[in-house]
Protein backbone atom coordinates (compact mmCIF):
# COMPACT_ATOMS: atom_id res chain seq x y z
CA UNK A 1 0.00 0.00 0.00
CA UNK A 2 1.35 3.49 -0.93
CA UNK A 3 -1.04 5.12 2.16
CA UNK A 4 -2.27 3.38 5.37
CA UNK A 5 -3.85 5.28 7.97
CA UNK A 6 -5.24 3.47 10.94
CA UNK A 7 -7.68 5.20 13.61
CA UNK A 8 -5.76 8.29 13.14
CA UNK A 9 -7.20 10.92 15.69
CA UNK A 10 -6.31 14.64 16.09
CA UNK A 11 -7.67 17.69 18.52
CA UNK A 12 -6.54 21.08 18.69
CA UNK A 13 -7.54 21.68 22.18
CA UNK A 14 -11.10 21.28 22.44
CA UNK A 15 -11.81 20.93 18.91
CA UNK A 16 -11.33 17.48 17.00
CA UNK A 17 -10.29 17.46 14.09
CA UNK A 18 -9.67 13.91 12.97
CA UNK A 19 -11.84 11.37 14.90
CA UNK A 20 -10.27 7.79 14.43
CA UNK A 21 -10.14 7.67 10.79
CA UNK A 22 -9.18 4.91 8.59
CA UNK A 23 -8.40 3.85 5.17
CA UNK A 24 -5.67 2.56 2.68
CA UNK A 25 -4.26 3.67 -0.60
CA UNK A 26 -3.00 1.51 -3.15
CA UNK A 27 0.11 2.71 -5.24
CA UNK A 28 -1.28 4.24 -8.30
CA UNK A 29 -4.00 5.09 -7.60
CA UNK A 30 -5.71 9.15 -7.75
CA UNK A 31 -7.59 9.87 -4.86
CA UNK A 32 -9.74 12.80 -4.52
CA UNK A 33 -9.74 14.07 -0.69
CA UNK A 34 -13.40 16.16 -0.18
CA UNK A 35 -14.74 17.50 2.22
CA UNK A 36 -16.21 21.35 4.13
CA UNK A 37 -13.64 23.97 5.19
CA UNK A 38 -12.75 22.75 8.50
CA UNK A 39 -13.53 18.82 8.09
CA UNK A 40 -10.10 17.81 8.59
CA UNK A 41 -8.58 17.63 5.20
CA UNK A 42 -5.46 19.90 5.57
CA UNK A 43 -4.66 18.12 8.66
CA UNK A 44 -4.79 14.79 7.88
CA UNK A 45 -2.01 15.97 4.94
CA UNK A 46 -0.25 17.47 7.33
CA UNK A 47 0.00 13.83 9.34
CA UNK A 48 1.19 12.29 6.27
CA UNK A 49 3.95 14.41 5.46
CA UNK A 50 5.27 14.62 8.87
CA UNK A 51 4.55 18.04 9.25
CA UNK A 52 2.67 17.35 12.36
CA UNK A 53 1.27 14.40 14.40
CA UNK A 54 -1.84 12.74 15.57
CA UNK A 55 -2.94 12.36 19.37
CA UNK A 56 -3.67 8.40 18.24
CA UNK A 57 -3.35 6.37 15.48
CA UNK A 58 -1.05 5.09 13.14
CA UNK A 59 -0.18 6.26 9.78
CA UNK A 60 2.55 5.00 7.17
CA UNK A 61 3.55 5.97 3.39
CA UNK A 62 5.52 3.48 1.63
CA UNK A 63 5.74 1.34 4.33
CA UNK A 64 7.39 4.04 6.70
CA UNK A 65 5.72 5.25 9.82
CA UNK A 66 5.20 8.40 9.99
CA UNK A 67 5.88 9.34 13.61
CA UNK A 68 8.99 6.84 13.32
CA UNK A 69 10.51 7.23 10.03
CA UNK A 70 10.05 10.61 9.57
CA UNK A 71 12.85 11.27 6.66
CA UNK A 72 12.04 7.99 4.93
CA UNK A 73 8.60 9.17 4.73
CA UNK A 74 9.98 12.70 3.84
CA UNK A 75 11.77 11.24 0.73
CA UNK A 76 8.99 9.29 -0.24
CA UNK A 77 6.32 12.16 -1.03
CA UNK A 78 6.10 15.31 -2.63
CA UNK A 79 3.82 17.66 -1.18
CA UNK A 80 2.18 20.79 -2.51
CA UNK A 81 0.58 22.93 0.03
CA UNK A 82 -2.63 24.93 -0.43
CA UNK A 83 -0.47 28.26 -0.04
CA UNK A 84 2.36 27.28 -2.09
CA UNK A 85 5.32 28.75 -0.72
CA UNK A 86 7.56 30.32 -3.29
CA UNK A 87 10.80 32.69 -3.11
CA UNK A 88 9.34 35.06 -5.52
CA UNK A 89 12.66 36.93 -6.35
CA UNK A 90 14.34 33.76 -7.62
CA UNK A 91 14.44 32.80 -10.96
CA UNK A 92 12.24 29.62 -11.81
CA UNK A 93 15.54 27.80 -12.26
CA UNK A 94 17.77 29.29 -9.52
CA UNK A 95 14.63 28.21 -7.13
CA UNK A 96 14.55 24.83 -8.52
CA UNK A 97 18.39 24.08 -8.22
CA UNK A 98 18.31 25.67 -4.47
CA UNK A 99 15.58 22.87 -3.93
CA UNK A 100 17.98 19.97 -5.68
CA UNK A 101 20.69 20.76 -3.42
CA UNK A 102 18.48 20.74 -0.26
CA UNK A 103 17.00 17.43 -1.49
CA UNK A 104 20.74 15.84 -3.06
CA UNK A 105 19.52 15.09 -6.26
CA UNK A 106 21.47 15.58 -9.91
CA UNK A 107 21.20 18.56 -11.66
CA UNK A 108 19.48 17.18 -14.66
CA UNK A 109 16.42 16.19 -12.42
CA UNK A 110 15.70 19.95 -13.00
CA UNK A 111 15.75 19.86 -16.38
CA UNK A 112 13.21 16.57 -15.95
CA UNK A 113 11.08 18.49 -14.07
CA UNK A 114 10.71 21.70 -16.20
CA UNK A 115 9.62 19.71 -19.19
CA UNK A 116 7.61 17.73 -17.40
CA UNK A 117 5.79 20.43 -15.67
CA UNK A 118 5.26 22.36 -19.13
CA UNK A 119 7.84 24.99 -17.31
CA UNK A 120 9.84 25.23 -20.30
CA UNK A 121 9.55 28.68 -21.42
CA UNK A 122 9.14 30.30 -18.60
CA UNK A 123 12.35 28.71 -16.75
CA UNK A 124 13.93 32.28 -17.49
CA UNK A 125 11.87 34.33 -15.48
CA UNK A 126 11.61 35.42 -11.46
CA UNK A 127 8.72 33.57 -9.65
CA UNK A 128 6.97 37.16 -9.16
CA UNK A 129 6.68 37.11 -12.77
CA UNK A 130 4.56 34.75 -13.51
CA UNK A 131 0.68 33.61 -13.69
CA UNK A 132 -0.79 31.70 -10.27
CA UNK A 133 -0.95 28.80 -12.87
CA UNK A 134 2.32 28.95 -13.72
CA UNK A 135 3.26 29.61 -10.47
CA UNK A 136 1.61 26.08 -9.18
CA UNK A 137 3.51 24.53 -11.59
CA UNK A 138 6.82 25.35 -10.03
CA UNK A 139 5.14 23.86 -6.79
CA UNK A 140 4.36 20.83 -8.73
CA UNK A 141 8.24 21.07 -10.21
CA UNK A 142 9.45 21.46 -6.70
CA UNK A 143 7.78 18.28 -5.36
CA UNK A 144 8.38 16.35 -7.91
CA UNK A 145 12.47 16.88 -7.88
CA UNK A 146 13.38 14.01 -5.78
CA UNK A 147 11.42 11.91 -7.99
CA UNK A 148 8.39 10.60 -4.74
CA UNK A 149 6.54 7.83 -5.42
CA UNK A 150 3.36 9.41 -3.58
CA UNK A 151 2.12 12.99 -4.51
CA UNK A 152 -0.09 15.11 -1.68
CA UNK A 153 -1.94 17.89 -3.18
CA UNK A 154 -4.01 20.13 -0.68
CA UNK A 155 -6.42 22.05 -3.29
CA UNK A 156 -3.67 22.77 -6.29
CA UNK A 157 -5.85 24.88 -8.70
CA UNK A 158 -7.09 27.41 -5.97
CA UNK A 159 -7.84 30.43 -7.50
CA UNK A 160 -6.93 29.27 -11.18
CA UNK A 161 -8.83 30.53 -14.05
CA UNK A 162 -11.02 28.05 -16.11
CA UNK A 163 -8.12 27.60 -18.34
CA UNK A 164 -5.13 27.52 -16.11
CA UNK A 165 -7.13 24.86 -14.09
CA UNK A 166 -7.47 22.51 -17.15
CA UNK A 167 -3.61 22.66 -17.95
CA UNK A 168 -2.64 21.89 -13.97
CA UNK A 169 -5.89 19.06 -14.23
CA UNK A 170 -4.34 17.45 -17.25
CA UNK A 171 -0.52 17.77 -15.68
CA UNK A 172 -1.65 15.91 -13.04
CA UNK A 173 -3.37 13.50 -14.52
CA UNK A 174 -0.55 12.70 -16.58
CA UNK A 175 1.87 12.65 -13.61
CA UNK A 176 -0.56 10.32 -11.86
CA UNK A 177 0.27 7.24 -14.63
CA UNK A 178 3.67 6.66 -12.77
CA UNK A 179 2.44 8.11 -9.24
CA UNK A 180 -0.39 7.68 -6.40
CA UNK A 181 -1.96 10.72 -6.03
CA UNK A 182 -3.63 12.07 -3.04
CA UNK A 183 -5.91 15.49 -3.36
CA UNK A 184 -8.26 17.93 -1.81
CA UNK A 185 -9.94 20.62 -3.46
CA UNK A 186 -13.52 21.80 -3.58
CA UNK A 187 -13.73 21.40 -6.99
CA UNK A 188 -16.36 18.56 -7.96
CA UNK A 189 -15.58 18.77 -11.91
CA UNK A 190 -12.11 18.66 -11.10
CA UNK A 191 -12.57 15.30 -8.78
CA UNK A 192 -14.14 13.76 -11.52
CA UNK A 193 -11.82 14.33 -14.08
CA UNK A 194 -9.04 13.01 -12.54
CA UNK A 195 -9.71 10.61 -9.92
CA UNK A 196 -10.45 6.98 -9.63
CA UNK A 197 -11.69 6.82 -5.90
CA UNK A 198 -13.50 9.78 -3.72
CA UNK A 199 -13.11 10.16 0.15
CA UNK A 200 -15.31 12.36 1.88
CA UNK A 201 -14.73 13.56 5.08
CA UNK A 202 -17.34 16.04 7.25
CA UNK A 203 -16.29 16.72 10.88
CA UNK A 204 -13.31 14.47 11.32
CA UNK A 205 -15.14 11.52 10.04
CA UNK A 206 -15.17 9.68 6.47
CA UNK A 207 -18.63 8.99 5.47
CA UNK A 208 -18.11 8.41 2.02
CA UNK A 209 -14.93 5.81 0.48
CA UNK A 210 -15.76 4.56 -3.21
CA UNK A 211 -14.74 4.48 -6.73
CA UNK A 212 -16.09 6.95 -8.67
CA UNK A 213 -17.80 4.97 -11.05
CA UNK A 214 -20.09 3.86 -7.87
CA UNK A 215 -20.35 6.91 -6.25
CA UNK A 216 -23.93 7.93 -7.40
CA UNK A 217 -25.38 4.70 -6.12
CA UNK A 218 -24.59 5.85 -3.06
CA UNK A 219 -27.77 8.61 -3.26
CA UNK A 220 -30.65 8.21 -1.72
CA UNK A 221 -32.67 11.05 -2.76
CA UNK A 222 -33.56 12.68 -5.62
CA UNK A 223 -34.30 15.99 -7.11
CA UNK A 224 -37.01 17.15 -9.43
CA UNK A 225 -37.59 20.51 -10.81
CA UNK A 226 -41.36 21.33 -12.04
CA UNK A 227 -43.05 24.40 -13.28
CA UNK A 228 -46.84 24.44 -13.31
CA UNK A 229 -49.47 27.05 -15.14
CA UNK A 230 -50.75 28.00 -11.56
CA UNK A 231 -48.75 29.49 -8.10
CA UNK A 232 -49.59 26.99 -5.75
CA UNK A 233 -48.81 26.68 -2.06
CA UNK A 234 -46.06 24.02 -0.40
CA UNK A 235 -49.12 22.74 1.99
CA UNK A 236 -50.10 20.99 -1.69
CA UNK A 237 -46.99 19.34 -2.14
CA UNK A 238 -47.34 17.20 0.89
CA UNK A 239 -49.56 15.24 -0.60
CA UNK A 240 -46.57 13.53 -3.25
CA UNK A 241 -44.89 10.33 -1.09
CA UNK A 242 -41.47 10.70 0.12
CA UNK A 243 -40.75 14.63 -0.33
CA UNK A 244 -38.65 15.93 1.71
CA UNK A 245 -37.98 18.92 0.98
CA UNK A 246 -39.63 21.76 -1.35
CA UNK A 247 -37.85 25.43 -2.79
CA UNK A 248 -39.76 27.36 -4.79
CA UNK A 249 -37.41 29.53 -7.33
CA UNK A 250 -39.33 32.02 -9.49
CA UNK A 251 -41.93 29.90 -10.88
CA UNK A 252 -39.71 26.45 -10.58
CA UNK A 253 -40.19 24.17 -7.68
CA UNK A 254 -37.34 21.94 -6.70
CA UNK A 255 -38.68 19.14 -4.85
CA UNK A 256 -36.15 16.73 -3.00
CA UNK A 257 -37.59 13.20 -2.31
CA UNK A 258 -36.02 10.76 0.18
CA UNK A 259 -36.11 7.93 -2.51
CA UNK A 260 -33.78 7.10 -5.43
CA UNK A 261 -36.74 6.00 -6.97
CA UNK A 262 -38.25 8.19 -10.23
CA UNK A 263 -41.15 10.46 -8.83
CA UNK A 264 -42.01 12.09 -11.68
CA UNK A 265 -45.18 10.49 -12.60
CA UNK A 266 -46.28 10.88 -9.07
CA UNK A 267 -45.70 14.83 -10.01
CA UNK A 268 -47.38 14.51 -13.28
CA UNK A 269 -50.66 12.55 -11.46
CA UNK A 270 -50.15 15.38 -8.33
CA UNK A 271 -50.82 17.75 -11.50
CA UNK A 272 -53.47 16.13 -12.77
CA UNK A 273 -55.60 15.77 -9.69
CA UNK A 274 -55.02 19.54 -9.18
CA UNK A 275 -55.68 20.98 -12.52
CA UNK A 276 -52.49 22.13 -12.74
CA UNK A 277 -50.33 21.87 -16.41
CA UNK A 278 -46.93 21.21 -16.29
CA UNK A 279 -45.04 23.58 -18.38
CA UNK A 280 -41.72 21.59 -17.80
CA UNK A 281 -40.52 18.70 -15.39
CA UNK A 282 -37.00 17.56 -15.28
CA UNK A 283 -34.64 15.65 -13.26
CA UNK A 284 -31.66 16.68 -12.30
CA UNK A 285 -28.78 14.27 -12.63
CA UNK A 286 -26.90 12.49 -9.98
CA UNK A 287 -23.57 13.35 -9.58
CA UNK A 288 -20.29 13.64 -7.62
CA UNK A 289 -22.00 17.25 -6.19
CA UNK A 290 -24.78 15.32 -5.25
CA UNK A 291 -23.21 12.81 -3.21
CA UNK A 292 -21.02 15.12 -1.63
CA UNK A 293 -24.08 17.41 -0.28
CA UNK A 294 -26.38 14.81 0.66
CA UNK A 295 -23.20 13.28 2.54
CA UNK A 296 -21.93 16.76 4.29
CA UNK A 297 -25.16 18.10 4.90
CA UNK A 298 -27.01 15.25 6.23
CA UNK A 299 -24.26 13.15 8.57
Amino acid sequence: MSIEIKNISKSYGSQKALDSISFTIKKGEIVGFLGPNGAGKSTLMKILTTFISANEGSAKVNGYDVKNDTIEVQKSVGYLPEHNPLYLDLYVREYLTFNADVYKVSKDRIDEVITLTGLTPEAHKKIGQLSKGYRQRVGLATALLHNPEVLILDEPTTGLDPNQLVEIRDLIKNIGKDKTVFLSTHIMQEVEAICDRVIIINKGKIVTDNNIDNLVTEITEQVIEVEFDKIILDTQLKELPDLAKSILNGSTWTLTFNTNEDRRTQVFDFAQTNELKILQLSLKSKNLESVFREKTQNS
